[in-house]
């Protein structure tokens, strides 16, 4: 297995990064990472997500959610074409830090082509960076 987390220090409250993070309609106008989620976002509903690498195409995953606990921790668990081949199980979590927020923003990767694909993974590495920094200034504005 093989995690990549991200963290961030936001000056805003726990329930403002929530807010934000869920207005997924609003994620084309702010998010250079998660361009779209769509679908049945509740746990054990399957979502539509497009993201965009830094330096790739666009590719879109249909995972589960595995958990929905506001305004605290969104995860879901998607697979590339059959389990255990690429399989990502996505995190986002949001704790209260004395008026301020840490938002941490990671995923697990387990799979068969997880060794292969380490230049793919340094580039979502980075695609969560910008999406960290560009939910800060969102939240702080």
């Amino acid at each position: 297995m093989k995690t990549i987390e991200t963290q961030i220090e936001i000056n805003a409250s726990q329930q403002k990064v929530w807010d934000v993070l869920m207005d997924f309609d609003s994620h084309k106008s702010w998010n250079p990472f998660i361009q779209s989620i769509e679908g049945d976002v509740r746990e054990g509903g399957k979502i539509k997500v497009t993201i965009k690498p830094p330096s790739g195409k666009a590719m879109v995953f249909e995972p589960t959610v595995l958990k929905l606990e506001a305004p605290r921790e969104f995860r879901w668990k998607g697979k590339l074409l059959f389990k255990g081949i690429f399989d990502g199980e996505h995190y986002f979590k949001i704790e209260s830090l004395g008026g301020k927020t840490v938002f941490t923003h990671g995923e697990n990767f387990s799979g068969i082509l997880v060794p292969l694909l380490k230049g793919a993974l340094a580039d979502t590495k980075e695609g969560f960076g910008l999406m960290n920094q560009a939910l800060k200034e969102r939240c702080e504005s």
